[in-house]
């Protein structure tokens, strides 16, 4: 600082000797000279400041852009915002992020506890005789991935007869089979296996983790059905047609051909039961997605409950096992509390698009726990469903079954637990057996145990007087959210 003032000092000192020799001349004289003075050296302070201290203002727009420096960019974080006139260098960023993003997923990854998926781009070669996927190109050393495209991941029982598949990365095009049959959109490989045939597994193993890699693409997908089963295909043919346009490939009538696509998802996504987590899934389809999809499928009518003169309770009657031994004592007490009853049954002779259509007319779902209670997919918004839970100690299982994803779907959830006087079970074992006394005990002994005795033998009869409350329940959630419409 010395060094810089020291231009100052020595003007002042020219100043103040200028002053002692000019004593004799007019004051006048003396004032303007001094006024020029005091002019100078604030001209110089302000030269000397703007050159050296920082502007108040900050830099200019200009020299920001310039020095704005490129952020490393993380593939947890989003994308950098950086403000720059020039469009070409933020496509070059976006370029440059996306690289990077693409090069570090995996080829194969876990989707949740029960599902893993690969996903492939490329020159992309499926050989269904040898249940490999080809592609190319890879981004290293020749690797290969394994899996089973269904969302049962290390349960032997559901596994057993679903086929394993290998994904095979490939150095040098020549290396890859010949292609027979090429399509210009992506696959999806899933197997019809498993579980498959139970209405709840349908649904919660199979078309909701479909939908979730494949809505994505808006028809534009083929389908790749490992472990085919035409009755199955044929059954949910409509909500196959709603997410691909394309006609479904069955893999066990393709083992002369190799198929090629651009790209390929191998396995569906399973995020939980009879639901979607917005959160992973892409696009951040949800729940009530898949259910406008079915809406579209079926040509179901209603989207929310509107209540015409009374609520309609729809009864979902079940046979051989967890059967409402009093039915019909259940849908008069519900007429005399209402109600407008309808009972059903969903029989292999009813099509799926029929019974929804049944369902979607309900404004109130009642059903023991089981596969049927799946319905609740097509029910309107505001609707109710009442859960019978058997005697057993399974309200666990129950619960997360079929009430977790009852606030997705925006519908209502009631409950009744069965007391062990409504049980069957009393007339098939003594007061004191464990099997009454004590139903953890028989947890104990795993769920083949407990589910073929709580689950396969056990008929219910409803004690009316007590189940009356759940009933008007019922009555004033659906009535309270629901639109009203009074006809004469």
């Amino acid at each position: 600082m010395k060094t810089e003032m020291k231009p100052l000092r020595t003007f002042a000192a020219t100043v103040k000797s200028f002053k002692s020799h000019a004593r004799q001349e007019p004051c006048r004289i003396t004032n303007l000279l001094f006024i020029l003075s005091l002019f100078l050296s604030l001209s110089i302070l302000f030269l000397f400041k703007s050159h050296y201290c920082s502007s108040p203002f900050g830099k200019s727009q200009t020299l920001m852009n310039v020095q704005v420096p490129v952020k490393v960019v993380n593939e947890n974080d989003d994308p950098p915002l950086i403000e720059d006139e020039d469009e070409d260098q933020e496509d070059k960023n976006r370029a440059l992020i996306n690289t990077k993003t693409q090069k570090a997923k995996p080829i194969c990854y876990e989707t949740s506890s029960r599902s893993d998926t690969c996903e492939v781009e490329g020159d992309v070669r499926v050989q269904a005789s040898t249940n490999t996927i080809f592609f190319h190109p890879c981004t290293s050393k020749p690797q290969q991935w394994r899996i089973k495209p269904y969302t049962r991941k290390g349960d032997s029982s559901a596994l057993k007869h679903v086929k394993e598949w290998t994904l095979k990365s490939v150095m040098n095009v020549e290396e890859l089979p010949q292609c027979t049959k090429t399509l210009t959109v992506p696959a999806m490989l899933f197997s019809s296996q498993g579980f498959t045939g139970n209405f709840f597994h349908d649904f919660t193993d199979v078309l909701i983790p479909l939908f979730i890699n494949s809505y994505q693409f808006h028809g534009e997908v083929q389908f790749l059905v490992s472990d085919f089963l035409s009755w199955w295909v044929n059954k949910f043919s409509l909500i196959l047609k709603q997410l691909s346009k394309y006609d479904i490939v069955n893999l066990e009538g393709e083992e002369k051909d190799v198929l090629c696509y651009p790209r390929l998802i191998a396995g569906p996504s399973f995020h939980k039961e009879l639901g979607i987590d917005s959160m992973k899934s892409p696009n951040g389809y949800s729940i009530l997605d898949f259910k406008k999809l079915l809406r579209q499928a079926f040509g179901l009518k209603r989207d929310t409950v509107v209540i015409t003169k009374k609520p309609k309770l729809l009864i979902i009657s079940r046979k051989k096992s967890r059967e409402f031994l009093n039915e019909k004592e259940i849908a008069q007490l519900a007429m005399s509390l209402g109600f407008d009853v309808i009972i059903g049954e969903g029989r292999w002779d009813i099509t799926v698009s029929k019974f929804a259509n049944l369902v979607n007319s309900a404004d109130v779902m009642l059903g023991v726990h089981g596969a049927g209670l799946t319905n609740m997919v097509f029910l309107p918004k505001d609707a109710v469903v009442i859960q019978v839970i058997p005697f057993g100690g399974l309200e666990k299982v129950a619960r997360r079954s079929f009430e977790s994803p009852t606030m997705d779907m925006k519908i209502k959830y009631l409950d009744y637990v069965i007391q062990v006087n409504e049980s069957s079970l009393i007339d098939q074992y003594p007061k004191d057996d464990p099997v009454l006394k004590d139903p953890m005990s028989v947890h104990k002994q795993g769920w083949i145990a407990l589910s073929s005795l709580y689950l396969g033998k056990q008929n219910i009869r409803i004690d009316l007087q007590r189940f009356r409350n759940t009933l008007l329940e019922a009555f004033k959630l659906v009535s309270n959210n629901s639109s009203m419409i009074h006809t004469q």
